[in-house]
């Protein structure tokens, strides 16, 4: 596996010693159309996109995803038309690695195998199913590992260390650390400095793992961070296309903007 997409993109970021930058967006927002371009353009930014299935019953989706989540539902995005916004995507940016952000439900009611050859044909070069917790996602790693699609396993602050070690040993090319208990998004009540320190204790356990950091990241708070592999801005984007779209400014330009200027804080 190890000359996955991801894997690459956290070696070039490694060289240009800065964290990777991981963007998460909504399939379908603010239309199916948009949700495409803002992926082409922010992509020149972004180290690796994540794009986000809208579900009507997030567990851990904090307002502004939820917001996003409602907007593309409403726009009527369906399974199909998600795998079509990745393959229009990957015919053009070949090597820009994309992972799809879900909930297992929705998998499941998809059918599993057929889910993963999709996400095989698509060219998806990651997963993350937020409600599929270690050890009960081990057969379903199993399926997207033989498929080479990196399954991507979630850490977080209560996480025992028993647990941490198993989950790091099972893990494929990224792990991401959910910086702190709350939704997404959360205003960040734990400090950059105590986010780092619990970060380092993860890193401890396995140097070539890639780990990023996710939850509350904001303009304000991404430099303080920079000693991470990587860190994802999902909510602050999603924020940004909800005033864009109150304004009725164009959500392309302005989404591109705040990722730019995310990306030129910490390099």
């Amino acid at each position: 596996m190890h000359c996955s997409l991801i894997n690459k993109s956290f070696e070039i970021a490694k060289k240009e010693n800065r964290p990777a930058l991981l963007t998460y967006t909504v399939a379908g927002d603010n239309t199916k159309k948009k949700s495409l371009e803002i992926l082409f353009s922010i992509s020149k930014y972004a180290d690796i996109c994540e794009l986000g299935f809208p579900h009507n019953t997030p567990i851990a989706d904090g307002g502004q995803i939820q917001t996003s989540a409602y907007r593309a539902i409403k726009n009527g995005i369906k399974i199909k038309e998600v795998f079509s916004i990745v393959s229009k995507f990957k015919k053009v940016k070949k090597k820009k690695p994309i992972i799809l952000m879900g909930y297992y439900n929705m998998i499941y009611q998809f059918n599993e195998n057929k889910f993963i050859s999709k996400c095989k044909k698509s060219k998806v070069d990651g997963l993350i199913v937020v409600d599929l917790p270690h050890p009960e996602n081990k057969n379903f790693a199993l399926k997207c590992k033989k498929n080479k699609i990196n399954f991507i396993q979630l850490v977080s602050p209560t996480t025992s260390k028993f647990r941490l070690r198993k989950i790091i040993n099972d893990s494929h090319d990224m792990i991401y650390y959910i910086s702190m208990l709350s939704t997404t998004g959360g205003k960040l009540k734990v400090s950059p400095k105590k986010i780092i320190n619990e970060y380092q204790k993860i890193k401890k356990q396995n140097r070539s793992k890639n780990v990023v950091i996710g939850f509350g990241i904001t303009e304000k708070s991404i430099k303080s961070l920079k000693k991470a592999d990587g860190l994802v801005v999902g909510s602050a984007i999603c924020e940004e296309i909800t005033r864009s779209i109150k304004k009725r400014q164009n959500t392309v330009t302005n989404v591109t903007n705040i990722v730019r200027r995310l990306k030129n804080k910490i390099k």
